[in-house]
């Protein structure tokens, strides 16, 4: 029997409530193509009233209630939150599984790293409280300033399925802690954790309209948040075309925004290395996740003096990777998350092959699973720069590959992408390792492994990939604004005018 999800409301102003047009979009498991509920279907007229509820909860009490409080009392919040998702991992890491395809054991993974994520931003917003008026050295003794360190306001947050809950923490958390107000839209492919993140904050007795949940479509609830004239800022994470039409709404009211968009992730394997080692990383590059992650190194560049030595390897392990339903024990590949990525994916390794590359290994259904979004995990070779497969983004478990014969070379091919977010470089010589990482244009560089995250580390890319960083303190300031408050604090006047004269 389907395992069935809890049935949510929005989330508006501390309150469950109903869709205005009282629609709802089905929840299919990825696993076994059974729908096992359904999540509000919210639009314009719900993101209206998370709006208001947002705004309201800003001016409550003239802000002393969140958004002029001190950072001592919203890292208590922060904590609570931490301290329940803590308590409900189990739960949560099932139905991030059963709803995203998600295997279970990263899951679990993934909701302890948001309940660190919560813990972490408290201490920030603890530490903001003395970054307040911090004085600048000015070089005329008449004046004295200091700057202040204000919420940017009410802030839309609109995140992806791959990592449902996290993705959202990664952008609530450092909203929270800054003051801000929020509405959270996530992806209407998996929303189930993040409505379960409400039912957490209304437990532990969040402010009302300090954080609103909105499921639905993204032309439907998430284009009227991006354009919303009374959202402050807009922070995204998802694909570079919806990034695009995002800032072009911002833009009309110069409202600023944060972009985490697509990879197409280079990983560089030169020919000293321990090739089981390198294997390994390669492998969870890009069939971690399912293969659905925006920084996966899905471009294999390797050295040709190993190269079929490697491959030949690498074929080795992926061939014991278990692929399963997620919630089986040993899991380490599931389905993709919906039948139009599993349809897509498939798409892509078909053009592949018809462009006149080999499929080494994988590229299509396992045979021993007959339902849900399955694919094997995918090695193409013989490919070219101008093949599709090399140029874009597919977000599934497939890996494309070329040969190099030079350090040059590997950087050529490295960067030879729209995209910057992710590369790794795998060598057992660390001066080259440090020479390629800075030649790599990318915002996030791996030496001698691929995907490690860290909420403590900048995360972000540069161009086609998106700008701004999340996580770490440079993620809090995504959410604050700097004032320069400055004092002429002499006693003497200014005398730039001459005084009029005295009668």
């Amino acid at each position: 029997m389907a395992t069935q999800i809890p049935t949510r409301l929005l989330f508006i102003d501390g309150e469950w409530r109903e869709p205005v047009l009282k629609k709802r979009i089905s929840i299919i498991n990825p696993a076994s193509e059974e729908i096992i509920g359904s999540i509000p279907a919210a639009t314009a007229e719900d993101v209206e009233l998370a709006v208001e509820a947002a705004r309201r909860a800003l001016a409550r009490n003239k802000g002393r209630d969140w958004a002029s409080a001190s950072g001592a009392v919203r890292a208590k919040y922060l904590r609570a939150i931490a301290a329940k998702i803590t308590e409900r991992k189990s739960e949560l890491a099932k139905l991030e599984a059963i709803d995203c395809g998600k295997p279970l054991d990263e899951a679990a993974w993934d909701v302890d790293d948001v309940a660190g994520c919560f813990e972490y931003y408290a201490d920030l917003a603890e530490g903001l409280d003395a970054q307040q008026k911090a004085s600048i050295s000015l070089p005329m003794e008449q004046f004295k300033s200091h700057v202040l360190k204000e919420p940017i306001g009410v802030v839309g947050l609109i995140t992806p399925w791959n990592y449902p809950l996290l993705m959202a923490t990664w952008k609530v958390a450092p909203a929270l802690a800054a003051g801000c107000a929020a509405i959270l839209k996530p992806s209407e492919l998996a929303s189930v954790t993040c409505l379960e993140l409400a039912a957490v904050c209304r437990e532990v007795g969040l402010p009302p309209g300090v954080l609103n949940i909105v499921t639905g479509l993204g032309h439907e609830a998430g284009a009227p948040l991006a354009s919303h004239p009374h959202v402050d800022k807009i922070a995204f994470t998802g694909s570079t075309i919806t990034g695009s039409k995002i800032m072009t709404a911002a833009a009309q009211l110069v409202k600023p925004v944060s972009l985490e968009l697509g990879g197409k992730s280079p990983i560089v394997v030169f020919d000293d290395v321990d090739i089981d080692k390198a294997a390994e990383w390669t492998a969870f590059g890009v069939f971690w996740t399912n293969g659905q992650i925006c920084s996966a190194t899905s471009r294999l560049i390797i050295h040709e003096n190993i190269a079929a030595e490697f491959l030949d390897r690498l074929v080795k392990w992926i061939k014991n990777i278990k692929i399963s339903d997620p919630l089986e024990e040993g899991c380490r590949l599931g389905p993709v998350v919906s039948g139009g990525q599993y349809e897509k994916i498939l798409k892509f390794i078909s053009t592949a092959k018809s462009e006149g590359a080999t499929v080494l290994s994988g590229g299509a259904r396992p045979e021993h699973l007959k339902k849900g979004f399955f694919i094997e995990p995918t090695i193409i070779t013989d490919v070219t720069t101008s093949m599709q497969i090399w140029r874009e983004e597919v977000f599934g478990p497939v890996l494309c590959v070329k040969t190099f014969s030079s350090e040059d070379e590997a950087l050529e091919l490295a960067n030879d992408t729209q995209y910057g977010l992710g590369a790794a470089v795998i060598s057992k010589d660390l001066e080259r390792c440090e020479r390629v990482s800075k030649a790599l244009q990318a915002g996030i560089v791996w030496i001698n492994c691929s995907q490690p995250c860290f909420c403590q580390a900048p995360w972000g890319g540069n161009k086609r990939s998106g700008f701004g960083r999340e996580l770490g303190k440079w993620g809090l300031d995504n959410y604050l604004s700097v004032k320069q408050v400055t004092q002429y604090a002499s006693d003497e006047p200014w005398g730039w005018y001459k005084s009029p004269s005295k009668l």
